[in-house]
């Protein structure tokens, strides 16, 4: 990496909406000021999770801080359009899945070679993404491509768990979830092909609400694979799926409420 992938415009990667029209200091300001959920949602998320992370599984709280990063990340990238804010942008969006995945995918979807072993899937998933991240760095421009396709395995291995789950609550969320996942991949898809239609309509603000979008869908699938974990590896816990501020409504923020205080003394 050299100085000059620190300079602003050094990225492949321009997305439709207009440069430095409405600050000369912020290159996409729609595009940067949209991340702003994932730095307020995540503090409180670790709040709502105090006792999940207390009782079943500290690392809960690694997912929250990942996501303050990803979007400092990418805030940092559509300020500077630089090399640099491009790939800090796509790896963080990396590891918090390969986090979520290793830490909370139930274990009777591990491949059979790791004989159920949280251990070997971890470190499977960990050697998965340092080789990745070091192919991130050959062609820069494909991956934001690539990866979209991380959406396959978390749709699938949620569709998997929702064929199964006996809670209600937890079917309409997941439900919910997917659908707002799937707008969010249109306004991606949209902003990053077709932009001089929407430009055309005075509206190249699609990356801006994927910003919205995708964080409105990623945190609460965060909180389904956490219920999913202690449901499967803790049952004696009685996960609960509640909502903040009233849990009669389904629309306020979700989150785990655990109710036997006894810590995970399995091994990860």
């Amino acid at each position: 990496m050299t100085w000059e992938h620190l300079e602003r415009g050094s990225s492949p990667v321009d997305w439709c909406e207009g440069n430095y029209l409405v600050s000369p200091d912020i290159a996409e300001f729609v595009n940067t000021v949209s991340n702003v959920l994932f730095l307020l949602g995540p503090p409180f998320l670790i709040y709502l999770f105090k006792d999940y992370g207390k009782f079943i599984q500290p690392a809960i709280h690694l997912i929250w801080v990942l996501l303050i990063v990803v979007g400092l990340s990418s805030a940092y990238f559509h300020a500077t359009l630089s090399l640099l804010g491009q790939l800090l942008d796509e790896l963080t969006i990396l590891w918090v899945f390969m986090a979520t995945l290793s830490l909370f995918c139930p274990r009777r979807h591990f491949p059979r070679i790791f004989k159920g072993s949280r251990k070997r899937f971890c470190l499977s998933m960990s050697i998965f993404s340092i080789v990745a991240t070091a192919l991130s760095f050959c062609h820069p421009a494909i991956n934001a491509f690539a990866l979209m396709f991380l959406a396959i395995p978390a749709t699938y291995l949620l569709y998997k768990e929702l064929k199964i789950v006996q809670d209600e609550r937890v079917y309409r969320l997941g439900v919910r979830n997917t659908t707002i996942l799937i707008a969010a991949i249109v306004c991606w898809i949209n902003d990053r092909m077709f932009c001089d239609t929407w430009s055309s309509m005075n509206f190249p603000y699609l990356h801006g609400f994927w910003h919205i979008l995708i964080f409105i869908s990623a945190y609460p699938a965060c909180v389904l694979f956490a219920f999913f974990f202690v449901n499967d590896e803790r049952p004696e816990s009685r996960p609960t799926l509640k909502y903040w501020p009233r849990n009669d409504f389904e629309l306020g923020i979700p989150y785990v409420s655990i109710n036997y205080g006894k810590k995970l003394d399995d091994e990860i």
